[in-house]
């Protein structure tokens, strides 16, 4: 990684990205991958392309999701407090003495998840977190005076924090689900560019919204585009983190390269040049089954227009939908140097202009 790829990461990680509002993440991704582009646009709902060789006829994705899971203002008590509702898959359970930022249509407004101090709880019928009982305290006494902050029914609310490093071999923060992926797929156009590698291909560097609520930004973008072949990365589960049973949820570790999917929406021609150039370019890595669905953007590409050839590359990630979703640094590393080999190979080992 270069100081300019460290500074973008830094920066875009830090940035809050919900779904539906994606905007100033995306223009920070658009931004850095700009140079690497010979193209870019976007779409309706803000999804974000880079493209490389626009003309070409024959056409790759290689694509991330841009959201994170975030909160809406659902109801503000006379008192001035506030209740939620989810936007994504929001974890109740985390949210108590949480800090937060609402992103009102002028300034973010502070916040804090509160909860009722253990001393007074009954310890013998202990009530948990639920989306009836967590709120919001911006400091305010009224709903009056909540509504003067610029905080209204709508408003998007997200966690507060700050990309940390873990001993020196982890990344730490919340929204690596998943624009950890965008980072990855602008560092293949990086890598592309300054490796003077000219795919004959054209290459679609996508970073897709609204993900976390359906796919759907996948959705809009598949049939804008009308691909030939799909490279989706994503995030899984670390399973050897505690509480995971291996049996149901397969056997997946941080630090031990990229996860490979098998499942019905994954071409298994794709997937199997995707292992050969592993192999090939001594890129460590895993294996895991999906079964009716991968739950990620590759099921809206697989079935979008008449079929396109796609896989999954995934991340294991730890903690995911916490604010401490923990990533092994050389995973990163790994699937950012297997997906440009994969482009690669494709170009020079492969006739990309016929998969089936």
């Amino acid at each position: 990684m270069t100081e300019k790829s460290t500074e973008f990461l830094e920066k875009y990680l830090n940035n809050a990205s919900p779904t539906g509002f994606e905007s100033s993440g995306q223009q920070i991704w658009l931004d850095y991958i700009r140079p690497y582009a010979d193209s870019y646009f976007t779409d309706t709902y803000g999804t974000a392309v880079g493209v490389i060789n626009p003309d070409a006829p024959y056409k790759v994705v290689i694509e991330a999701h841009a959201d994170e899971i975030s909160w809406f203002v659902n109801y503000i008590t006379d008192d001035g407090y506030i209740y939620v509702r989810k936007n994504g898959g929001s974890d109740h359970q985390i949210a108590p003495s949480k800090r937060v930022n609402i992103h009102t249509k002028d300034n973010i407004i502070k916040g804090v998840f509160g909860w009722p101090a253990i001393h007074v709880r009954n310890r013998s019928k202990e009530e948990s977190p639920t989306l009836k009982n967590i709120f919001i305290d911006v400091g305010c006494a009224s709903k009056e005076e909540v509504e003067k902050m610029g905080v209204h029914v709508g408003c998007v609310v997200t966690f507060e924090d700050q990309l940390m490093t873990l001993n020196e071999k982890y990344w730490v923060g919340r929204a690596l689900d998943n624009r950890i992926g965008g980072f990855m797929i602008a560092e293949v156009a990086r890598k592309i560019k300054e490796s003077n590698f000219k795919p004959r291909f054209g290459l679609y560097i996508v970073n897709a919204v609204q993900e976390e609520i359906g796919l759907r930004g996948a959705q809009m973008i598949a049939q804008r585009i009308k691909p030939d072949l799909a490279i989706i990365t994503d995030v899984c589960h670390d399973t050897t983190s505690p509480m995971y049973t291996k049996s149901v949820s397969g056997d997946q570790r941080s630090g031990n390269g990229p996860v490979l999917t098998y499942g019905p929406a994954v071409h298994n021609n794709v997937l199997q040049m995707i292992i050969e150039t592993a192999k090939a370019k001594d890129i460590p890595f895993q294996r895991a089954a999906a079964s009716r669905s991968t739950g990620t953007d590759t099921d809206s590409f697989a079935y979008s227009n008449e079929g396109v050839a796609s896989a999954l590359i995934s991340l294991p990630l730890k903690y995911m939908h916490t604010t401490v979703e923990t990533v092994n640094k050389q995973d990163v590393d790994h699937i950012i140097n297997l997906i440009y080999e994969f482009l690669v190979q494709l170009e020079t080992g492969h006739d990309f202009r016929y998969i089936k």
